[in-house]
């Protein structure tokens, strides 16, 4: 995760992974990036038959408190998904005087 002042850029090597893999899903203050793929390889030759399959998973979740979540934009290229986060703007806190009666 990068902080580049108004936004954080978080970065994830998924190689091996499709686009149609990963889910990024945001419940409450949780951002939670999962990606799951699974293939199957089957030769056959004269009288010998191999089968592979292999299976790979990674899931990771980050508190997006001070982030705006509607304007989160995500790209995926050459196995690097890629998240521009802007962060919220920070609201001022107006301060008044109390008048003793």
């Amino acid at each position: 995760i990068i902080d580049k002042g108004d936004n954080y850029v978080l970065q994830a090597e998924l190689p091996g992974f499709k686009k149609e893999d990963i889910k990024i899903d945001l419940e409450g203050d949780y951002l939670t990036i999962h990606a799951e793929h699974q293939s199957e390889k089957e030769e056959k030759k004269d009288q010998f038959v191999r089968k592979e399959r292999h299976y790979g998973s990674f899931a990771r979740s980050f508190n997006v408190a001070d982030i705006d979540c509607e304007k989160i934009k995500a790209s995926y290229k050459d196995g690097i998904l890629e998240l521009d986060m802007p962060k919220k703007t920070p609201t001022l806190k107006t301060t008044h005087q109390i008048e003793i009666e």
